[in-house]
């Protein structure tokens, strides 16, 4: 269970099957194979590969070498993640939105010793260099930006001269890695056995997690082209693209992934006749509606949008049901330092719901003090936790590791920081993330609550809600709000449909009117962002 070996092992059975579609580059499942071990030799040529056996090496220490992935959504990128795991090395994931500081510390707290970057990003990384000794390869790719980074190797070159021969020594105890935060606080790496990522979040359904059941399900054929638009450098993404890829499906990035191009997608999913779609959220799924409602586009193919990493709100899974009615919605509950811990389906004819999951097995709801399982039923607000398959910690902070992945009576958990409540029918109320927890007057107001009831309103096309301060009660909610094009909306008519849902201390006291809401390209939401527009 090695994400390189169960790569390698379905090529070796559909060799000629199309695996990966960008714009006009398509490449089958040969192809795929051939470019990564081309990339696994240009790495290990620069002395790059595996350390240390994880026997002897503590919960947040790594024995690879860490490969950064500072690129835009194209073939480049998923390559990149493989042929670095067949080379033994751990890849991880580049915020491409990143200022100068942000990228050092990045860079600096994973120990890069290689970058995989777009030519674009050269002037920046041209500032870091010298700050960046542990970094002994610098792999271009091309674009059309007429940048270049000196002495750096470029992408299809370094390829074309390598020697593709297939990997050695693959493990479950490879890392994988990824880099989560940067909104609400500094950037950590997560680490995985790569047995246990697969395990938690890239199974698909109904198989055994075994390579031999997973060969034998794409031997079977799969219809399945899937389009995960948010950037790969988003978990969501990429573990989709994985996933597909395990049932020997065609993964396929839209043309113009540097933002979010409804007209674009759309396009995407015509031409390609995709059938599989992930998004994240309201954040994407507006846009997305929008677009569809101005164009003409035959995307009767489309089956399942899967969406994950923000909120899907009620309303906007209703809308995108009346404009696609022969989809089903899969929204998934998870979180780079849990995989995948619920779901919930939503199809056509069925009222939809906000923030209602069906718990899979090995998730549970703990105490407050993090010393119980809280019993179905329970009216005690809790901490979403799942044991099993879970992360070694977090890289180099062992700190933090203890305090997210607990062990208790014996059973290691992770604790990403959801709050929730568990239903007496076995499912999930989830109330929001405790890091942007608002402390009024010693009441907690889950931002994501807010944000909900916010969008209930008609006018209201996006929101983001953070605690400001307040003499009397410490803090107090202030919501920042993108209204529709066209529409109007006061600030007493937005605090009124809140009312429907929120008690009244969860209201806003602030809300600020924004032509446009600031959101990562992964469609999470800026609360430092959103805090320091509130304040001012």
């Amino acid at each position: 269970m090695n994400l390189a070996a169960i790569h390698e092992a379905i090529a070796a059975e559909i060799p000629d099957r199309e695996c990966l579609v960008f714009g006009d580059r398509r490449f089958t499942w040969h192809q795929v194979t051939d470019r990564t071990r081309r990339l696994a030799a240009v790495l290990k040529g620069a002395g790059l590969g595996f350390r240390q056996e994880r026997e002897g090496l503590e919960n947040w220490e790594s024995g690879q070498d860490h490969i950064a992935l500072y690129l835009y959504n194209g073939n480049e990128y998923l390559e990149g993640m493989i042929g670095a795991l067949k080379a033994r090395c751990a890849p991880f994931n580049v915020n491409y939105r990143y200022v100068e500081e942000e990228l050092l510390y990045l860079f600096d707290n994973a120990d890069a010793k290689a970058v995989i970057f777009h030519a674009c990003f050269s002037p920046i990384l041209e500032k870091l260099r010298d700050r960046l000794p542990q970094v002994r390869l610098w792999l271009q790719v091309a674009d059309d930006s007429g940048e270049s980074l000196e002495g750096a190797l470029d992408y299809e070159e370094a390829l074309a001269v390598a020697e593709p021969e297939p990997p050695v020594g693959l493990t479950p105890d490879d890392l994988y890695i990824l880099y989560t935060g940067g909104t609400t606080g500094m950037p950590k790496g997560v680490l995985w056995r790569q047995e246990e990522i697969i395990k938690a979040a890239l199974m698909p359904p109904r198989v055994e997690p075994t390579q031999a059941a997973l060969v034998a399900r794409a031997k079977q054929g799969s219809s399945v082209r899937s389009l995960p638009t948010p950037p790969f450098m988003h978990g969501a993404a990429h573990w989709a693209a994985l996933t597909m890829w395990h049932v020997g499906a065609c993964v396929v990035v839209q043309s113009k992934p540097r933002t979010l191009d409804a007209d674009d997608i759309w396009r995407t999913v015509e031409r390609e006749k995709v059938t599989a779609m992930t998004i994240v959220g309201d954040a994407f799924a507006r846009p997305l509606l929008e677009g569809l409602a101005k164009g003409d586009y035959d995307v009767s193919s489309l089956r399942t949008i899967g969406s994950g990493g923000a909120i899907l709100t009620a309303s906007t899974k209703n809308e995108l049901l009346e404009a696609l009615p022969q989809i089903r919605i899969l929204d998934v509950l998870g979180s780079s330092e849990s995989g995948h811990q619920g779901t919930q389906i939503s199809r056509s004819g069925a009222k939809a719901t906000t923030g209602d999951f069906e718990l899979e097995s090995g998730n549970f709801v703990l105490n407050e003090e993090l010393t119980a399982i809280l019993p179905p039923g329970s009216a005690q607000t809790g901490w979403l936790a799942r044991s099993g398959p879970v992360p070694l910690g977090y890289y180099k902070d062992a700190e933090k590791t203890g305090r997210t992945f607990p062990t208790i009576d014996g059973v290691r958990y992770s604790v990403p920081g959801d709050r929730c409540l568990a239903s007496a029918d076995g499912s999930l109320k989830l109330l929001g993330r405790d890091s942007v927890t608002i402390n009024s007057g010693g009441e907690k107001i889950f931002a994501e609550e807010v944000e909900q009831a916010l969008k209930h309103h008609p006018a209201v096309f996006d929101a983001v809600v953070t605690g400001i301060p307040h003499e009397r009660f410490g803090q107090q909610v202030a919501a920042i709000v993108q209204l529709r094009e066209g529409r109007s909306a006061g600030e007493d008519e937005l605090r009124a449909a809140c009312e429907a849902h929120l008690a009244r201390y969860k209201l806003p006291r602030v809300i600020v009117f924004i032509d446009q809401i600031v959101r990562a390209p992964s469609g999470k939401a800026d609360y430092r962002w959103a805090r320091e527009i509130a304040e001012q």
